[in-house]
């Protein structure tokens, strides 16, 4: 995007949005981020049993499997081939078993009348019942095929690791989804979505990430929220960081309870209690000066934003919004953003030792914090254990935005 694509965007946006943003937006990067699963587990593997029949007899076997095995076995692994045509199996083994016997060879010669047929996991299979169960299928004969080989037990996540695995292991299908994060289609309309204008949601959070740093409150850290209805935004909250606010003396790390976050999170539900309180024709007077959260708007900007209602009041919280940060949310901070249900999280510098939103390993590829690390991050973005899951990126600047550092050791 250039400099009067970025000029027509703002001029998009409400009045009080252009007020607001003090410098012409320049462009950024939207780098999707990666699950645990995607970084930790993609080439887990197991161990199934196969056996192999005449083609005609292919079906009575395959019924007999459904009508014996429990369901969860038949219909595991959908990402493998359920038969596979000697011609079809990977050359090594198709080179083991074709030099196994006489009669192997002969299978595996011209225009074969035999098909593989994979049964299930080893480790819930009992062999001997497998054999007394085949030997009862007319015209598998006296010798019954049973073999073990080594299987991908997570689907590919894309059409060339398919193929690859259908090469190594066993034929593979790519069912156009990711088993380990979102799929990629959401992925791809998410950031189609908010690509646009992404740059100036966070810019207004680098902008009053620094009114906070100016005025003494907290660490140069911002955040915003955005609704988007229909494919049009509309500016919800801002914060700063504010964590030193009556805070003494700064040798610890501050109040975590005003990170800007927190804050954001808390503009909105007063937000929400305020037109709650308008419908109900009552007025309740909020204690916005409570020093745990500091949660009244402290900055010229977030005293904009307060001032503006919410476009959505009827939602749980912040469900479906788009929070812009300036840096990755810190585990704690991590979990508000999900038990407030946000829909979308961006930020633009990594916390590698104290963030919550990134996979990958605590300080990979960080010469200072060699030593420092601490295991995997904890990816909390996207977790199958947890109850919600957002879509969530990385923003890169392309220079326009100078770059707000703070210690590593910072909780954001």
């Amino acid at each position: 995007m250039g400099d009067d694509d970025a000029k027509d965007v703002l001029a998009e946006q409400d009045p009080i949005v252009r007020v607001l943003v003090q410098k012409v937006p320049g462009h950024g990067v939207l780098i999707p981020l990666k699950t645990t699963l995607e970084l930790g587990e993609d080439h887990v593997s197991g161990r199934v049993l196969i056996t192999r029949a005449p083609t005609k007899c292919a079906n009575p076997v395959i019924t007999m499997l459904r009508e014996l095995l429990p369901e969860e076995i038949v219909k595991g692994l959908p990402h493998l081939r359920r038969c596979s045509k000697p011609s079809d199996l990977p050359a090594h083994l198709k080179t083991q078993f074709m030099n196994e016997t006489p009669q192997s060879r002969q299978i595996h010669t011209g225009k074969s009348q035999w098909i593989y047929i994979l049964m299930g996991p080893e480790n819930v299979l009992s062999r001997d019942e497998l054999t007394q169960m085949l030997s009862t299928v007319e015209g598998m004969g006296p010798d019954i095929f049973i073999r073990s080989i080594p299987v991908p037990l997570l689907p590919p996540t894309s059409q060339v690791q398919a193929a690859m695995w259908s090469q190594h292991f066993w034929p593979s299908l790519y069912r156009k989804n990711n088993p380990l994060g979102p799929h990629p289609s959401l992925i791809s309309r998410a950031t189609d979505e908010i690509n646009r204008d992404a740059t100036i949601w966070m810019t207004l959070a680098h902008q009053v990430a620094e009114q906070g740093r100016a005025a003494g409150i907290g660490e140069p850290m911002g955040a915003c929220i955005v609704q988007r209805v229909d494919g049009k935004p509309t500016l919800v909250a801002v914060a700063a960081d504010a964590r030193w606010r009556h805070q003494e003396q700064k040798c610890t790390k501050g109040n975590p309870l005003a990170h800007p976050v927190m804050r954001a999170i808390s503009f909105v539900a007063q937000k929400l209690v305020r037109a709650e309180d308008r419908k109900t024709e009552t007025r309740q007077m909020p204690i916005l000066e409570f020093e745990a959260f500091q949660d009244a708007p402290l900055t010229d900007d977030e005293k904009v934003a307060f001032e503006l209602d919410h476009p959505n009041p009827d939602g749980y919280l912040c469900h479906g919004l788009e929070l812009y940060l300036t840096h990755e949310p810190c585990v704690m901070c991590s979990m508000s953003i999900l038990h407030s249900r946000m829909g979308k999280v961006v930020f633009r510098h990594r916390m590698p030792l104290t963030g919550g939103m990134c996979a990958e390993e605590r300080g990979h590829g960080i010469p200072a914090l060699a030593g420092r690390g601490g295991g995997r991050g904890l990816g909390l973005f996207w977790r199958r254990e947890l109850n919600w899951s957002m879509v969530a990126w990385e923003w890169e600047s392309a220079g326009y935005l100078k770059p707000l550092p703070v210690d590593y050791d910072v909780h954001a």
